[in-house]
């Protein structure tokens, strides 16, 4: 038994595409009015004239280098005692001056360290150690 008028019922179908391009045209507008209508904020600064300037031209740093149990400075092998000596009358005659350590990467890093404290006990804060 068939009835005569039967139909076949159609699924509705829900198409997201064209919503989600009115969703993101929407939010796009909403970003630019924002972005439009915000202020900029900021802090006014006056910056110093350049005629206040202080001059920062510092001696050249001395460089010690630390080279299979010698000690260079200025490519010429001295003692450790030498060393502090001139340590104490560059660093009395440039007193923004500072000294650099470049030891060699194969010495035992005691030897390094123990040296680096001398200089230090010296030169205080100015003495660095330099790496490559």
């Amino acid at each position: 038994m068939r009835f005569k008028h039967q139909q076949r019922s159609v699924i509705p179908t829900i198409d997201l595409t064209p919503m989600l391009n009115v969703m993101m045209a929407t939010l796009a507008f909403f970003v630019l009015v924002s972005m439009t209508l915000t202020n900029e904020q900021g802090v006014n600064i006056q910056l110093p004239a350049q005629d206040n300037t202080i001059s920062l031209e510092n001696a050249p740093p001395l460089l010690v280098e630390f080279k299979e149990k010698q000690i260079l400075l200025d490519q010429q092998q001295v003692t450790k005692q030498q060393l502090l000596q001139q340590m104490r009358v560059y660093l009395q005659q440039n007193p923004q001056g500072s000294v650099l350590l470049q030891p060699d990467s194969k010495l035992p890093y005691e030897l390094v360290v123990q040296l680096l404290g001398e200089m230090r006990d010296v030169g205080g804060d100015r003495v660095s150690l330099a790496i490559d």
